[in-house]
């Protein structure tokens, strides 16, 4: 019965898949296509929903609409997508792009009218279907760098009716690829009380030698029990250096299928469980990302479309096996891992000992823990598993666990400072510690003596305190000086504790759109934007921190008009 049921599963992706239509949208850029990031590829906290596309290092390539539909969605942030565009096309799939320079044509004029109408750069608009309708061909965007991009690059999406990122490969996009897939770390997790590897229960990295034919063999172990084994793996295509991520990733145990994980479509409900899926303690104190080739209790997601016993191997005393990893990219360029396995009961010299001076919290029920002057609430599902968590509290600072076990919710931190006076009470926030800087601000509340922040990650907090206003200097032009060649003003503003929270600009008593890019500590105003009418012009620009402190700024210049 559960070969006849994995048959049906398999013969539904195949259909899956040759519905896809793979002749329907174009490219959207005009140049080769080279990847920086592939779908599916692991991220902070999410898998990539798309494909990052090289710009060859610039900004201001234009952006061909792939196929007729109309704009559905824009939305301008400062981070994340920065500028993103979204297209819905009549075969019900959507498009998405994102981190532009700027928009295009009619979508241009159309963002900027909205966005003078509501003073706002940051601004989200969702357009009757009638408004911004686009045709195969049309330009609908140049490329850039803005919100939360490394550098210039196009991120381009296609989503399906239900909003769920696909894998754009599936639609005809060729990316060349003649490299194996690469490994960089096998790992091993005994599973259970009575389980070990080699003398200890707790995760073992193994050794690797790559083989003459390109495949890899892994030290082999001696151990006893249920088993569950992760990789470290990424791809590398033609053209590019960049660590892109796998596609298929098969696990067999002595010649059975136990586990299949394949990045075709999944949905951004479960994109955050990714921090389920992979070893995340070893992540963040290694940098290596392990993909575990076993499914835990609270991993849902739909990329793993197949597995015995939930990915898990039996391992008994007296009988030797063989645990074989299968790699693929897109391309079907492959890499195998080989594991041998010798079932064999062993003294534990390494046990896995947990703390119990520690808070214990229940994953599955809200806990409330009170440390010094803070208190702690952990909403129920916030954890994957029950967790020992070391928290401890002096004076202004709570040192929460370690940034090595995954949050999968919020959970709100409170400070109780009616020690502080209503003047400094102004100036406190909360902030996670960053080294000999200022903490990392927290949005944080007030409610009486009360300050409250919220965050999805362990660490160490404290209470920060800001009293020094923003800085404000021109960057592009002098005071009661001619700028008549400029093409735009530029202003340098920067807070080093607190940070930027809201800026304003005006000529003339006039708003003024101005762009903020926080990874150069600049505001940018285009004069194409045809607000000036004066030869002389006041500028006033007023920025205010996250605290309050405010710092304004005023400067003369002239213009001739042409």
């Amino acid at each position: 019965m559960r070969s006849y049921f994995l048959l049906l599963l398999l013969f539904g992706i195949q259909i899956h898949a040759q519905n896809v239509p793979t002749d329907y949208f174009d490219n959207p850029l005009d140049i080769p296509l080279i990847l920086s990031g592939n779908f599916g590829e692991l991220r902070s906290n999410h898998f990539h929903s798309g494909l990052d596309i090289k710009t060859q290092q610039r900004r201001g390539l234009p952006i061909y609409a792939p196929a007729d539909g109309y704009v559905k969605r824009i939305k301008v942030a400062h981070y994340g997508y920065g500028k993103a565009l979204y297209i819905t096309h009549p075969n019900g799939y959507n498009t998405v792009y994102a981190h532009l320079d700027a928009y295009a044509g009619a979508i241009q004029e159309y963002v900027k009218k909205k966005q003078y109408e509501k003073e706002e750069f940051q601004i989200e608009l969702f357009p009757e279907p009638e408004v911004l309708p686009v045709s195969k061909g049309d330009i609908i965007g140049y490329t850039g760098n803005t919100g939360s991009s490394g550098g210039p690059h196009l991120h381009y999406e296609i989503r399906d009716a239900s909003s769920r990122p696909m894998n754009p490969m599936l639609f005809g996009i060729n990316i060349a690829d003649n490299k194996d897939p690469l490994v960089n770390a096998i790992m091993v997790y005994p599973s259970g009380e009575d389980a070990h590897v080699n003398g200890s229960q707790k995760p073992q990295k193994l050794r690797l030698t790559k083989q003459k034919d390109g495949s890899y063999r892994a030290e082999g172990i001696e151990a006893l029990g249920t088993l569950g084994f992760g990789v470290s793996t990424n791809d590398q295509h033609d053209g590019a250096s960049n660590k892109n991520g796998s596609y298929i990733i098969t696990a067999f145990f002595n010649g059975e299928e136990t586990y299949k994980v394949q990045f075709n479509r999944f949905s951004f409900s479960e994109t955050r469980y990714l921090n389920r899926y992979i070893d995340y303690g070893y992540y963040k104190k290694n940098k290596v990302r392990v993909q575990k080739l076993f499914r835990e209790p609270n991993n849902p997601l739909s990329v793993i479309i197949n597995e015995v016993g939930k990915g898990y191997v039996s391992v008994e005393d007296g009988f030797s096996s063989v645990f074989r990893i299968e790699i693929l990219d897109f391309q079907k360029n492959k890499t195998v891992v080989t594991i041998p396995v010798t079932g064999k009961q062993q003294e534990i010299t390494d046990p896995l000992v947990m703390d119990e001076n520690l808070d214990f919290v229940v994953h599955n029920q809200g806990n409330s823990i009170t440390k010094g002057k803070f208190s702690i609430y952990i909403p129920a599902e916030s954890l994957y598993e029950d967790t020992y968590l070391n928290i401890q509290a002096d004076v202004d600072t709570l040192k929460l666990h370690e940034d090595v076990v995954p949050l999968h919710k919020n959970m709100t931190l409170s400070f109780d400072a009616s020690n502080y006076t209503k003047e400094d009470m102004g100036k406190l926030y909360i902030g996670r510690y960053n080294y000999n800087k200022p903490p990392i601000y927290y949005t944080t509340y007030r409610n009486g003596k009360k300050l409250s922040a919220k965050t999805r990650r362990f660490g160490t907090y404290v209470l920060g305190r800001d009293t020094i206003a923003p800085t404000i200097e021109p960057a592009n032009f002098q005071d009661e000086k001619w700028i008549s060649k400029n093409e735009t003003l530029i202003l340098k503003i920067e807070d080093d504790a607190s940070g930027i929270g809201t800026y304003r600009a005006t000529i003339n008593g006039k708003f003024i759109l101005t762009e903020y890019d926080y990874k150069k500590d600049v505001l940018v105003y285009d004069f194409d934007d045809n607000i000036i009418t004066e030869a002389e012009n006041k500028l006033k620009v007023i920025v205010v921190d996250n605290v309050g402190n405010s710092t304004t700024f005023e400067a003369t210049f002239f213009r001739k008009q042409l």
